[in-house]
């Protein structure tokens, strides 16, 4: 399970770090543009916001397992990326997109910090 947990993590961070990245580093009629419809309903310090909490949130997801200091981190920023997908599932619904990414994201989280705060979790 502990193989299984860091694929998932690994895949997980990669996710949000490339779209946290984006928010971060591009303009915000370029993100609508490429079909994030969502950012119209915020504004760019909001976005970046978002981007910077992502980018964070995957460096968090990382690097306390990797090299084993502060490990307890790994589920604490899983727990809190679920809840920034859970935003966004709001968000999506409101504006009747799709939520599909956001909820696998949510879902994937919630394993994450299930396994690392409870039977598979990491040590010193």
């Amino acid at each position: 399970m502990h193989v299984f947990l860091w694929i998932l993590t690994g895949i997980v961070a990669a996710a949000f770090l490339a779209a946290g990245a984006m928010k971060l580093l591009r303009p915000r009629a370029s993100l609508i543009n490429a079909g994030m419809g969502w950012v119209e309903d915020f504004p760019q310090p909001g976005v970046r916001a978002i981007g910077a909490a992502e980018v964070l949130g995957a460096i968090g997801l990382v690097l306390p397992g990797l090299v084993g200091t502060a490990p307890q981190l790994v589920p604490i920023a899983a727990t809190c990326l679920g809840i920034v997908m859970l935003g966004a599932v709001v968000v999506h619904l409101r504006r009747h997109e799709s939520f599909l990414a956001p909820a696998v994201l949510l879902v994937a989280c919630a394993v994450i910090a299930w396994g690392r705060f409870g039977p598979y979790a990491l040590t010193n």
